[in-house]
């Protein structure tokens, strides 16, 4: 197991010998300490600015995750014990809800064989092993390829009220409010959805209406981009959200429907569910990403919801954060393959489809692979702190514009960190990343692209910055190199350390980053 500690220490190390030499650490001119000791932040003539991240987390940032008490604990059998776990999972998600809880399913220490997925659909429980290694729980998967653990529920968005225009002739990405033609049927605590329309104007703009593979057209985008949020203020006609946008809303591109804004009804979600404190291991396999798979968990229209203190071994993909799912903490999870994938295509050790997911502290191992990657049009903000990946892979979204990730003091030193124009690659990726930040970093190499419209910015990293044109399959015309991202103090690190952090510090105060398990100075 790699030390989740490597990346704090080379920090720690690099505060320790600016201060020795009587050097002051070298700030960013995007976001810095102001006067006031809290982060300034630069904008773009636009108005654009990097996002707020700290929204990222169980409970919306920096609260606690529960500890729940063991109300049924299961043994191993020798035999295969899904049925067991499975009827002791049932057995807890029937006991009444209180406070947010129902209770915990304690794994004893031991190996135990799941020839079946184990199903995690209720609110407050969850699923407890008694430690990692040898001398905790190890669930070993058996039988044909399966899911290991599947949690969550269906959500299902219904629309209210009469969808109403946003009436700002820009919205600039960062910011937490927009301005719409009649307010009237909104009030604080509702659930909106602001919902944007692909034109083929905006689609030319972007340089996304031409993909072809094999003489076939691609589609990059079609249909809306939809985000939701909730009400927290009204003034006048200006609505306050609850959490920044991370997309901007250019109406010059949107014509001539233009974005608009709905109140909206959220149901089936799952809250307050985690899987913690366990080992998952599956059969070791030479095969292709087309192949039938043993992955590990998969969480689906969960809200509050984590998983913490696991890890996975030979799993073809270990974590995935599926649509409808928001406030995820994924915490001090570690992934090891032992086997590369086979081909071109690529698995996700952590995949992200929701907003507002945390991944802190997780360190991933193998070859072949996208050690964090981004489905289609997801709208952060999404964060990745902390974490150690080794070997040749990449943090890499993937494809779709999704928007709004930062990837903050990580370590990926044989692999690349990239928020890129993925071209022609799959089934047309196209810009994968818009609004994206790199702070801190050390990686081999990073791709940092300048997305039409929208920005990219890699701060304070150590690696090679890489040129690179759209991604292309056979014969073609021959594409200029695309314009780099925002790059700033490369090799040097800024500070702050941790942009996530110091964002926490500033909206919810110094004392929040214990529940995290941080200290004042990190």
């Amino acid at each position: 197991m790699i030390s989740r500690n490597i990346a704090l220490v080379a920090a720690l190390i690099f505060s320790v010998s600016m201060i020795a030499n009587g050097e002051a650490a070298p700030v960013s001119s995007w976001v810095h300490s102001g006067k006031s000791g809290k982060l300034t932040y630069k904008q773009l003539s636009t108005g654009d600015k990097i996002v707020d991240f700290s929204y990222a987390g169980y409970g919306g940032g920096a609260v606690k995750i529960p500890n729940f008490s063991v109300k049924k604990s299961v043994a191993a059998s020798g035999e295969d014990d899904t049925a067991a776990i499975q009827k002791a999972i049932d057995e807890v998600s029937g006991l009444p809800l209180v406070h947010g809880a129902r209770g915990a399913v304690l794994l004893q220490k031991g190996h135990f064989h799941c020839d079946g997925t184990l199903r995690l659909n209720a609110a407050g429980v969850v699923l407890r092993g008694s430690g990692i290694g040898a001398d905790g729980t190890v669930i070993e998967m058996t039988g044909d390829p399966h899911l290991a653990i599947s949690v969550g529920g269906k959500t299902k968005i219904l629309t209210t009220g009469a969808p109403t225009q946003v009436s700002d002739a820009y919205v600039p990405s960062g910011f937490q409010s927009l301005h719409v033609t009649d307010v009237s049927s909104f009030a604080v605590g509702d659930r909106v959805r602001i919902t944007r329309p692909v034109t083929d104007k905006w689609l030319h703009f972007m340089g996304m209406d031409a993909l072809s593979r094999n003489g076939k057209k691609e589609t990059w985008v079609s249909g809306e981009l939809e985000t939701v949020r909730t009400i927290t203020g009204i003034a006048g006609k200006k609505l306050i959200l609850d959490v920044p946008l991370t997309d901007s809303y250019d109406r010059a591109q949107l014509e001539p429907s233009g974005a608009t804004v709905a109140k909206v009804e959220e149901s089936g979600a799952i809250t307050n569910i985690g899987i913690e404190d366990l080992g998952l291991s599956a059969p070791a396999r030479k095969i292709t990403l087309s192949d039938k798979a043993f992955n590990g968990l998969q969480m689906q229209g969960v809200v509050d919801g984590w998983a913490r203190n696991l890890q996975f071994v030979d799993t073809t993909e270990a974590v995935g954060i599926g649509r409808g799912s928001r406030r995820i903490t994924i915490e001090k999870v570690d992934v090891v393959q032992s086997i590369s994938i086979q081909g071109a295509a690529k698995p996700a050790d952590f995949s992200l489809n929701g907003t507002q997911t945390l991944i802190d502290r997780c360190t991933a191992t193998g070859d072949n692979v996208f050690y964090i990657a981004t489905g289609p049009t997801m709208q952060g903000p999404n964060v990745v702190l902390h974490c150690i990946f080794r070997g040749n892979g990449h943090v890499q979204p993937h494809q779709r514009w999704s928007t709004g990730i930062l990837i903050d003091s990580c370590d990926v030193p044989e692999g690349g960190i990239d928020l890129m124009n993925r071209g022609e690659m799959g089934s047309g990726h196209g810009w994968a990343m818009g609004w994206g930040v790199a702070w801190n970093n050390t990686a081999k190499s990073y791709l940092i692209q300048m997305p039409p419209g929208s920005a990219n910015w890699a701060i304070g990293n150590r690696g090679q910055q890489l040129l690179s044109k759209m991604q292309t399959y056979g014969p073609g015309p021959e594409f200029p190199p695309l314009p780099q991202g925002f790059i700033e103090s490369q090799g040097t690190p800024v500070m702050p350390k941790s942009l996530y952090l110091q964002q926490l510090r500033d909206r919810l105060g110094v004392r929040v980053l214990k529940n995290m398990g941080f200290n004042a100075s990190e």
